[in-house]
């Protein structure tokens, strides 16, 4: 089945489920404050993990007590699609306070 471009509606709805979430461009993104810097470095490997799961990959930036991270499909010219929306979703899924620790 091939990927496909989500519509602004799509992407909209979607983004209301994910709180913390938000258009930035032509990608979705999200910046989490952890308790220190190693629990961000803690979050990056385990999102790096779910990358490879999923073969899907983001930016992904560790800053000081911080991570960031920003997501598109390139395989349909940088639009945002399910792929997108499904990292995101077990990303948020691992997040400290967001669901499993």
């Amino acid at each position: 089945m091939p990927v496909e471009p989500l519509s602004q509606k799509e992407i909209e709805d979607r983004l209301a489920e994910l709180p913390g979430w938000s258009l930035d461009g032509d990608r979705i993104a999200r910046s989490y404050r952890l308790g220190s810097h190693f629990a961000a470095t803690a979050m990056v490997v385990h999102i790096a993990q779910v990358q490879e799961e999923l073969d899907h990959h983001s930016d992904l930036t560790l800053g000081y007590n911080t991570v960031s991270l920003s997501v598109n499909t390139h395989s349909v010219g940088g639009a945002v699609t399910d792929l997108d929306f499904t990292l995101a979703r077990r990303v948020e899924d691992l997040a400290p306070g967001h669901g499993a620790s």
